[in-house]
Protein backbone atom coordinates (compact mmCIF):
# COMPACT_ATOMS: atom_id res chain seq x y z
CA UNK A 1 0.00 0.00 0.00
CA UNK A 2 1.35 3.58 -1.00
CA UNK A 3 -0.90 6.12 0.99
CA UNK A 4 -4.74 6.01 1.99
CA UNK A 5 -7.00 8.79 3.01
CA UNK A 6 -10.17 7.73 5.33
CA UNK A 7 -12.76 9.46 6.85
CA UNK A 8 -13.25 9.88 10.28
CA UNK A 9 -15.50 11.58 12.72
CA UNK A 10 -13.79 13.37 15.48
CA UNK A 11 -15.16 15.47 18.41
CA UNK A 12 -14.68 19.38 18.65
CA UNK A 13 -14.86 22.10 21.08
CA UNK A 14 -18.77 22.72 20.96
CA UNK A 15 -19.27 19.12 21.07
CA UNK A 16 -20.30 18.81 17.53
CA UNK A 17 -19.00 15.99 15.29
CA UNK A 18 -16.99 16.66 12.27
CA UNK A 19 -16.20 15.06 9.50
CA UNK A 20 -12.47 14.53 8.63
CA UNK A 21 -9.86 12.28 6.86
CA UNK A 22 -6.86 10.77 8.38
CA UNK A 23 -3.88 9.91 5.97
CA UNK A 24 -1.70 6.43 6.61
CA UNK A 25 1.27 6.60 4.15
CA UNK A 26 2.06 2.62 4.25
CA UNK A 27 1.19 -0.35 6.53
CA UNK A 28 3.78 -1.30 8.32
CA UNK A 29 4.60 -4.92 8.46
CA UNK A 30 2.70 -6.17 11.81
CA UNK A 31 -0.50 -3.89 10.91
CA UNK A 32 -3.53 -4.76 9.66
CA UNK A 33 -6.22 -2.16 6.80
CA UNK A 34 -9.86 -2.40 8.36
CA UNK A 35 -12.51 -1.51 6.76
CA UNK A 36 -14.67 -0.45 9.35
CA UNK A 37 -18.98 -2.32 9.08
CA UNK A 38 -19.63 -1.35 12.96
CA UNK A 39 -18.90 0.72 15.68
CA UNK A 40 -20.39 0.68 19.30
CA UNK A 41 -21.20 3.88 20.73
CA UNK A 42 -19.73 4.23 24.30
CA UNK A 43 -20.48 6.22 27.03
CA UNK A 44 -16.58 7.09 27.43
CA UNK A 45 -17.03 8.69 23.90
CA UNK A 46 -19.62 11.19 25.68
CA UNK A 47 -16.63 12.06 27.36
CA UNK A 48 -14.69 12.88 24.33
CA UNK A 49 -16.77 14.49 21.69
CA UNK A 50 -15.62 17.91 23.03
CA UNK A 51 -11.76 16.92 22.53
CA UNK A 52 -10.28 17.43 19.13
CA UNK A 53 -9.44 13.15 18.46
CA UNK A 54 -11.35 10.70 16.57
CA UNK A 55 -13.93 8.95 18.69
CA UNK A 56 -14.96 5.63 18.52
CA UNK A 57 -13.34 2.42 20.44
CA UNK A 58 -15.45 -0.46 19.49
CA UNK A 59 -14.96 -1.56 16.19
CA UNK A 60 -15.72 -4.22 13.81
CA UNK A 61 -14.65 -4.45 10.10
CA UNK A 62 -13.53 -6.49 7.29
CA UNK A 63 -9.84 -7.03 6.65
CA UNK A 64 -8.41 -5.79 3.73
CA UNK A 65 -4.68 -5.64 3.48
CA UNK A 66 -2.17 -7.12 6.14
CA UNK A 67 1.23 -6.18 6.71
CA UNK A 68 4.48 -8.33 5.61
CA UNK A 69 4.78 -10.07 9.28
CA UNK A 70 1.22 -10.85 9.81
CA UNK A 71 0.25 -14.52 10.21
CA UNK A 72 -2.91 -14.51 12.06
CA UNK A 73 -5.22 -12.45 10.30
CA UNK A 74 -6.20 -12.59 6.08
CA UNK A 75 -7.92 -10.50 3.61
CA UNK A 76 -11.32 -10.96 4.31
CA UNK A 77 -11.42 -12.07 7.97
CA UNK A 78 -13.92 -10.19 10.19
CA UNK A 79 -11.89 -8.64 13.31
CA UNK A 80 -12.56 -5.89 16.35
CA UNK A 81 -10.82 -3.99 18.31
CA UNK A 82 -11.39 -2.10 21.89
CA UNK A 83 -9.76 -0.02 24.14
CA UNK A 84 -6.49 -1.03 24.07
CA UNK A 85 -4.12 -0.50 20.90
CA UNK A 86 -0.92 -1.49 21.86
CA UNK A 87 1.67 -2.00 25.30
CA UNK A 88 5.39 -2.37 25.91
CA UNK A 89 5.28 -6.43 25.70
CA UNK A 90 8.34 -7.27 28.81
CA UNK A 91 6.86 -5.59 31.66
CA UNK A 92 5.55 -7.76 34.39
CA UNK A 93 2.50 -6.78 33.25
CA UNK A 94 2.46 -7.94 30.04
CA UNK A 95 4.69 -10.90 30.78
CA UNK A 96 1.23 -11.84 33.41
CA UNK A 97 -1.02 -11.50 30.67
CA UNK A 98 -2.11 -8.09 32.37
CA UNK A 99 -1.33 -5.67 29.36
CA UNK A 100 -3.98 -3.65 30.18
CA UNK A 101 -2.20 -2.17 32.96
CA UNK A 102 1.11 -1.51 31.19
CA UNK A 103 2.75 1.59 32.12
CA UNK A 104 3.41 2.27 28.41
CA UNK A 105 -0.25 0.45 27.40
CA UNK A 106 -1.86 2.39 24.25
CA UNK A 107 -5.60 3.24 25.26
CA UNK A 108 -8.18 4.67 23.57
CA UNK A 109 -8.31 8.54 23.48
CA UNK A 110 -4.27 8.83 25.13
CA UNK A 111 -2.68 7.28 22.00
CA UNK A 112 -3.54 7.19 17.90
CA UNK A 113 -6.32 9.44 18.26
CA UNK A 114 -6.23 10.37 14.46
CA UNK A 115 -8.31 7.43 14.11
CA UNK A 116 -10.98 5.17 16.15
CA UNK A 117 -14.10 3.38 15.32
CA UNK A 118 -15.92 6.40 14.14
CA UNK A 119 -14.55 6.07 10.60
CA UNK A 120 -14.98 4.09 7.24
CA UNK A 121 -11.26 2.77 7.83
CA UNK A 122 -8.44 2.54 10.65
CA UNK A 123 -5.16 0.36 11.05
CA UNK A 124 -4.17 -1.28 13.70
CA UNK A 125 -1.43 -3.75 15.56
CA UNK A 126 -2.27 -6.72 14.07
CA UNK A 127 -1.71 -7.98 17.51
CA UNK A 128 -4.00 -6.00 19.20
CA UNK A 129 -7.23 -7.23 17.10
CA UNK A 130 -9.85 -10.07 17.75
CA UNK A 131 -11.29 -12.48 15.23
CA UNK A 132 -14.93 -12.26 15.73
CA UNK A 133 -16.39 -16.01 15.71
CA UNK A 134 -19.09 -16.87 13.49
CA UNK A 135 -21.68 -17.30 15.97
CA UNK A 136 -21.57 -13.41 16.51
CA UNK A 137 -23.12 -10.87 13.93
CA UNK A 138 -20.22 -8.00 13.50
CA UNK A 139 -23.47 -5.33 14.92
CA UNK A 140 -23.64 -7.71 18.17
CA UNK A 141 -19.78 -7.85 18.50
CA UNK A 142 -19.21 -4.07 18.51
CA UNK A 143 -20.46 -3.73 21.89
CA UNK A 144 -18.61 -7.00 23.10
CA UNK A 145 -15.31 -4.89 22.32
CA UNK A 146 -15.87 -2.67 25.29
CA UNK A 147 -18.88 -3.21 27.40
CA UNK A 148 -18.87 -6.81 27.07
CA UNK A 149 -15.12 -7.49 27.52
CA UNK A 150 -15.50 -4.84 30.65
CA UNK A 151 -18.49 -6.44 32.74
CA UNK A 152 -16.75 -10.41 31.42
CA UNK A 153 -13.23 -9.04 32.36
CA UNK A 154 -14.74 -8.32 36.05
CA UNK A 155 -16.40 -11.40 37.04
CA UNK A 156 -13.54 -14.04 34.89
CA UNK A 157 -10.34 -11.98 36.26
CA UNK A 158 -11.69 -11.44 39.78
CA UNK A 159 -13.03 -14.67 41.49
CA UNK A 160 -16.82 -14.98 40.58
CA UNK A 161 -17.64 -18.44 40.86
CA UNK A 162 -20.30 -20.95 39.43
CA UNK A 163 -21.99 -21.21 42.81
CA UNK A 164 -22.16 -17.56 43.92
CA UNK A 165 -24.91 -14.99 44.31
CA UNK A 166 -23.97 -12.22 42.32
CA UNK A 167 -26.19 -9.05 41.98
CA UNK A 168 -26.42 -6.14 39.33
CA UNK A 169 -27.06 -2.64 40.10
CA UNK A 170 -29.02 -1.27 36.77
CA UNK A 171 -30.05 -3.19 33.57
CA UNK A 172 -28.59 -0.56 30.99
CA UNK A 173 -25.57 -0.77 28.18
CA UNK A 174 -23.32 -2.77 30.87
CA UNK A 175 -26.19 -4.39 33.00
CA UNK A 176 -28.25 -5.81 30.49
CA UNK A 177 -24.72 -7.98 29.21
CA UNK A 178 -23.35 -8.41 32.92
CA UNK A 179 -26.87 -10.21 33.61
CA UNK A 180 -26.62 -12.50 30.87
CA UNK A 181 -22.99 -13.49 31.00
CA UNK A 182 -23.40 -14.22 34.88
CA UNK A 183 -26.42 -16.23 34.55
CA UNK A 184 -24.50 -18.15 31.59
CA UNK A 185 -21.83 -18.68 34.34
CA UNK A 186 -24.07 -20.74 36.46
CA UNK A 187 -24.73 -17.69 39.07
CA UNK A 188 -27.44 -16.87 41.13
CA UNK A 189 -27.71 -13.23 39.53
CA UNK A 190 -30.11 -10.81 41.43
CA UNK A 191 -30.92 -7.62 39.47
CA UNK A 192 -31.53 -4.37 41.39
CA UNK A 193 -33.37 -1.89 39.48
CA UNK A 194 -35.33 2.16 39.72
CA UNK A 195 -38.39 0.75 38.93
CA UNK A 196 -40.54 -1.95 37.97
CA UNK A 197 -40.83 -1.27 34.23
CA UNK A 198 -37.66 -3.86 33.58
CA UNK A 199 -38.30 -6.76 36.09
CA UNK A 200 -39.62 -9.31 32.41
CA UNK A 201 -36.90 -8.38 30.62
CA UNK A 202 -34.66 -8.91 33.89
CA UNK A 203 -35.75 -11.75 34.53
CA UNK A 204 -36.02 -12.74 30.35
CA UNK A 205 -31.92 -12.09 30.66
CA UNK A 206 -31.37 -14.14 33.13
CA UNK A 207 -32.13 -12.75 36.36
CA UNK A 208 -33.62 -14.99 39.38
CA UNK A 209 -34.63 -11.98 41.01
CA UNK A 210 -35.52 -8.46 40.43
CA UNK A 211 -35.95 -5.77 42.84
CA UNK A 212 -36.99 -2.11 42.29
CA UNK A 213 -35.02 0.11 44.74
CA UNK A 214 -36.70 3.79 44.10
CA UNK A 215 -37.93 5.02 47.39
CA UNK A 216 -37.05 1.78 49.27
CA UNK A 217 -35.09 2.32 53.03
CA UNK A 218 -34.30 -1.27 53.48
CA UNK A 219 -34.28 -3.90 50.73
CA UNK A 220 -35.35 -7.27 51.33
CA UNK A 221 -33.66 -10.09 49.60
CA UNK A 222 -32.85 -13.19 51.42
CA UNK A 223 -29.63 -14.55 51.02
CA UNK A 224 -27.01 -12.10 51.42
CA UNK A 225 -24.70 -11.13 48.03
CA UNK A 226 -21.11 -12.47 47.72
CA UNK A 227 -20.77 -9.93 44.36
CA UNK A 228 -21.86 -6.60 43.70
CA UNK A 229 -21.35 -5.30 40.22
CA UNK A 230 -22.65 -1.05 39.76
CA UNK A 231 -23.25 -0.62 36.04
CA UNK A 232 -25.40 2.33 36.77
CA UNK A 233 -24.34 6.07 35.28
CA UNK A 234 -24.38 7.04 39.14
CA UNK A 235 -23.25 5.87 42.30
CA UNK A 236 -25.87 4.09 44.55
CA UNK A 237 -26.96 4.27 48.04
CA UNK A 238 -24.69 2.28 49.55
CA UNK A 239 -26.08 2.13 53.02
CA UNK A 240 -28.90 1.03 51.03
CA UNK A 241 -26.72 -2.21 49.55
CA UNK A 242 -23.97 -2.76 52.35
CA UNK A 243 -27.13 -4.37 54.44
CA UNK A 244 -27.22 -6.78 51.63
CA UNK A 245 -24.18 -7.66 51.12
CA UNK A 246 -22.23 -11.01 52.70
CA UNK A 247 -19.06 -10.95 54.91
CA UNK A 248 -16.73 -10.67 52.68
CA UNK A 249 -18.48 -10.18 49.56
CA UNK A 250 -16.94 -7.83 46.81
CA UNK A 251 -18.00 -5.04 45.44
CA UNK A 252 -17.40 -3.44 41.78
CA UNK A 253 -18.11 0.26 40.86
CA UNK A 254 -18.09 -0.04 37.13
CA UNK A 255 -19.45 3.45 36.36
CA UNK A 256 -17.63 6.17 34.93
CA UNK A 257 -18.44 9.13 36.58
CA UNK A 258 -16.75 12.43 38.08
CA UNK A 259 -15.32 12.95 41.69
CA UNK A 260 -14.35 10.68 44.31
CA UNK A 261 -16.02 7.35 45.12
CA UNK A 262 -17.36 7.63 48.48
CA UNK A 263 -18.44 5.23 50.91
CA UNK A 264 -19.57 4.39 54.73
CA UNK A 265 -16.20 3.30 56.21
CA UNK A 266 -17.28 1.22 59.20
CA UNK A 267 -19.85 -1.55 56.89
CA UNK A 268 -16.23 -1.97 54.83
CA UNK A 269 -14.14 -2.72 58.11
CA UNK A 270 -16.68 -4.81 60.02
CA UNK A 271 -17.94 -6.83 56.95
CA UNK A 272 -14.08 -7.56 55.00
CA UNK A 273 -15.53 -5.86 52.69
CA UNK A 274 -13.65 -5.78 49.33
CA UNK A 275 -13.84 -2.96 46.47
CA UNK A 276 -12.64 -4.27 43.65
CA UNK A 277 -11.52 -1.73 40.64
CA UNK A 278 -11.74 -2.78 37.35
CA UNK A 279 -11.02 -1.64 33.67
CA UNK A 280 -11.03 -3.28 30.38
CA UNK A 281 -10.12 -6.55 29.63
CA UNK A 282 -6.38 -7.93 28.48
CA UNK A 283 -6.36 -9.89 25.32
CA UNK A 284 -6.66 -13.27 26.77
CA UNK A 285 -9.84 -12.55 28.49
CA UNK A 286 -11.05 -10.72 25.65
CA UNK A 287 -10.51 -13.75 23.63
CA UNK A 288 -12.35 -15.56 26.17
CA UNK A 289 -15.16 -13.18 26.36
CA UNK A 290 -15.78 -13.66 22.86
CA UNK A 291 -15.76 -17.79 23.10
CA UNK A 292 -18.06 -17.38 25.83
CA UNK A 293 -20.57 -15.45 24.15
CA UNK A 294 -20.11 -17.27 20.88
CA UNK A 295 -21.16 -20.82 22.74
CA UNK A 296 -23.59 -19.16 25.10
CA UNK A 297 -25.27 -17.20 22.65
CA UNK A 298 -24.86 -14.04 24.33
CA UNK A 299 -26.41 -10.88 22.60
CA UNK A 300 -26.66 -7.19 23.29
CA UNK A 301 -29.58 -5.35 23.00
CA UNK A 302 -28.91 -2.85 20.32
CA UNK A 303 -30.31 0.32 18.37
CA UNK A 304 -28.75 0.96 14.92
CA UNK A 305 -27.89 4.70 13.62
CA UNK A 306 -26.17 5.21 10.49
CA UNK A 307 -22.16 5.90 11.02
CA UNK A 308 -21.96 9.05 9.74
CA UNK A 309 -21.85 12.78 11.67
CA UNK A 310 -25.57 12.63 11.54
CA UNK A 311 -26.09 9.34 12.95
CA UNK A 312 -23.48 9.73 15.52
CA UNK A 313 -25.48 13.30 16.47
CA UNK A 314 -28.53 11.07 16.94
CA UNK A 315 -27.09 8.19 18.65
CA UNK A 316 -25.35 10.49 21.34
CA UNK A 317 -28.26 12.73 21.59
CA UNK A 318 -30.46 9.57 22.60
CA UNK A 319 -28.08 8.20 25.08
CA UNK A 320 -27.95 11.24 26.58
CA UNK A 321 -31.49 11.32 27.43
CA UNK A 322 -31.00 7.78 28.38
CA UNK A 323 -33.47 6.64 25.39
CA UNK A 324 -30.93 3.97 23.79
CA UNK A 325 -32.07 0.27 24.73
CA UNK A 326 -29.51 -0.34 25.30
CA UNK A 327 -26.25 -0.10 22.74
CA UNK A 328 -26.28 2.14 20.02
CA UNK A 329 -24.49 0.82 16.94
CA UNK A 330 -23.56 2.50 14.41
CA UNK A 331 -23.49 1.36 11.00
CA UNK A 332 -21.12 1.72 7.55
CA UNK A 333 -23.37 2.49 4.23
CA UNK A 334 -22.88 -0.75 2.03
Amino acid sequence: MTGIDFTVFKGSPNGKIIESKTHKETIKPDEVLLKITHAGLCGTDQHHKTADMVLGHEGVGIVQQVGSQVTAFKAGDRAGWGFLHDSCGHCDECLNANEMFCPERAIYANSNTDQGAFASHAVWKAAFLFHIPDAITSSDAAPLMCAGATVFNAMYSYGVRPTDRVAIIGVGGLGHIAIQFAAKMGCEVVVFSGSESKRSEARSLGASEFYATRGASTLEIGKPIKHLFVTTSHNPDWNLFFRVLAPNATIYPMTVSEGDLAMPHIPIVSKGLTIQGSFCASRGVHVKMLRFAAVNGIKPITQEFPLTAEGIEEAMAKLSKGEVRYRAVLVAGR
